[in-house]
């Protein structure tokens, strides 16, 4: 792939283009922020970083989008991050105004790239950037479900005593504390998971990953960097290299599982063209109305968008 661009070079856009860089199979990443100096110095870090661990991949910073022009994918972590004691609503005017106005300036310079949203509130922000950019709805997708998962993931892996590796697992509704976890599809080596660990010990791992990102803001004082950023650039990968790889993604639902023009995570297959397939699964009464549940609350904050004054139609 020739050229990505990652808006924002906080810690999250950081961790991407240097996660991205590591896998070396990018000719160009562009590390974008308004402040430029930050951007430009963390790139130089990761460049010089190269001769070390054995990638080529070009690392630039600015905060020119002229730089980002014909960008194939863009990520977007540009935004405030959350605080102790903020809700995740409580960002939405501030960084629908940062995700607008980035998003309408990648687009000047780059005709169709596909663009992965990891700001928060997520779901709402990735709708936001999909009004903002005329685009395909296959080519707008939330970062969420990779990094809930991985949660979830490496809870369980620490509470069996097995490698994460070995895990696999599905989640799905509104990024936070709505999500809709599924233990009957997570597995250990094809082994059922249910069949390893008690019940009310699966439920408390649930109940922790639902607030995965307060733990870690209320530990740090800002939010999560490492695994967000890793959880992007696993994307990145998957659609660069064209690997239809399942994972669960915030997209726009057009009937899917009963929902329509809302936002929120589902299982889908990860390929060239963003989004080749939303996959729907069966699932039981109670988790259907668990979704829709999530989705109600995830449409609560896209209404709180549209409301908001100066906002694109």
């Amino acid at each position: 792939m020739n050229k990505v661009t990652v808006i924002g070079a906080g810690n999250v856009g950081a961790t991407v283009a240097n996660v991205l860089a590591h896998k070396d199979f990018i000719r160009e990443i562009v590390l974008v922020d308004i402040k430029a100096e930050m951007a430009m110095g963390k790139a130089l870090d990761t460049w010089q970083q190269a001769p070390v661990d054995h990638y080529s991949s070009r690392i630039i910073g600015t905060q020119d989008y002229q730089m980002t022009a014909d960008s194939e994918i863009v990520v977007i972590t540009a935004g405030l991050p959350r605080k102790p004691g903020m809700s995740r609503d409580d960002l939405i005017s501030t960084n629908a105004a940062i995700v607008n106005s980035v998003t309408s300036s990648v687009l000047k310079y780059s005709k169709n790239p596909i663009i992965i949203v990891v700001s928060n509130p997520l779901d709402v922000m990735t709708y936001a950037a999909y009004k903002v950019a005329g685009l395909a709805e296959n080519r707008v997708i939330g970062m969420a479900g990779i990094l809930d998962t991985a949660r979830y993931r490496a809870f369980l892996a620490e509470a069996l005593d097995v490698s994460p590796k070995d895990i696999q697992a599905i989640l799905m509704g509104g990024h936070g504390d709505s999500m809709v976890p599924l233990p009957r599809l997570t597995t250990v080596s094809g082994i059922p998971v249910t069949e390893l660990i008690a019940m009310d010990k699966l439920q408390a791992i649930v109940d922790r990953t639902k607030q995965g990102g307060g733990e870690l803001v209320k530990l740090m004082g800002t939010s999560a960097w490492y695994a967000p950023g890793a959880a992007a650039a696993q994307m990145v990968e998957a659609i660069a290299k064209d690997e239809k790889r399942i994972f669960p993604c915030c997209v726009k639902l057009n009937g899917h599982y009963g929902l329509k023009d809302v936002f929120v995570g589902v299982p889908v297959k990860l390929g060239k063209n963003g989004v080749e397939q939303i996959l729907e699964l069966k699932l039981s009464p109670d988790e259907t109305a668990l979704l829709h549940q999530s989705a109600h609350e995830v449409r609560s904050t896209m209404d709180v968008y549209d409301n908001l004054p100066s906002q694109p139609a």
